[in-house]
């Protein structure tokens, strides 16, 4: 082998570049898998990038900081790698219903985009608890929050709600995006928690519970609204 050769590449002729790249792209994702089991089992404030490193079997205590910088940033980081094909699902259900003025189609889109996706990772899955941990946290919420609502997509479905009720007060369609949001993701943490474990539940599939979520989401909002002194 010439000493350009060792120079430039391995023996196996792959660029040491390539390897490097390959090598530091598995132990980002051997990182964001331990940290979004971890965080959604304990809690995100709960868990240490120490102890993340060491789920990952990374023998370096400091790998998190290194990859991704501060617990926030892998937060966000887990949040991305789930958004993007949220994203995409939300999208195509979005170009499906066209200018929809029927409120289930965007409470729909809005559900079966996030139980799609859960039932595509198969079981067991850690998102949905994850999620629901992050929003439960004062430090992470607002940034879970801020970043979801960047989604085009998402917005369109918001819109698409508010159209579907032009007579709400705003405060009450603010008010009642909070409580939606709560309860899908914390509905979808609780059978993601029964899915993996195999205990009993009410909905044995992620179709049927997009079914009971989309028929509570409406319900909730087209409740009667009650206005006190």
């Amino acid at each position: 082998m010439t000493t350009a050769r060792r120079i430039a590449g391995r023996t196996d002729g792959r660029p040491v570049r390539t390897v490097r790249t390959e090598r530091a792209s598995n132990t980002r994702e051997a990182i964001l898998s331990a940290a979004e089991r971890l965080f959604a089992e304990h809690g995100v404030y709960a868990v240490s990038n120490r102890q993340v490193s060491e789920a990952a079997g990374q023998g370096n205590n400091a790998a998190v900081g290194y990859h991704f910088g501060t617990k926030t940033d892998l937060v966000r980081a887990i949040e991305q790698k789930h958004r993007v094909p949220i994203e995409r699902l939300l999208t195509r259900m979005v170009a499906e219903i066209g200018d929809s003025t029927n409120l289930r189609d965007w409470i729909g889109c809005l559900v079966r985009s996030l139980t799609e996706h859960l039932d595509q990772l198969g079981n067991p899955t850690w998102y949905a608890r994850f999620a629901a941990q992050a929003l439960a946290d004062p430090a992470y919420q607002k940034i879970v929050v801020k970043d979801a609502m960047g989604s085009p997509a998402l917005q369109q479905v918001v819109d698409g709600i508010t159209r579907c009720l032009p007579d709400l007060p705003m405060t009450v369609v603010t008010e009642r995006n909070i409580m939606a949001r709560n309860l899908l993701m914390h509905t979808c943490a609780d059978f993601e928690r029964a899915f993996a474990e195999g205990t009993a539940a009410p909905r044995t599939s992620w179709s049927s519970v997009a079914s009971g979520l989309i028929d509570a989401i409406v319900g909730l909002w087209t409740a009667p609204v009650t206005e006190y002194p």
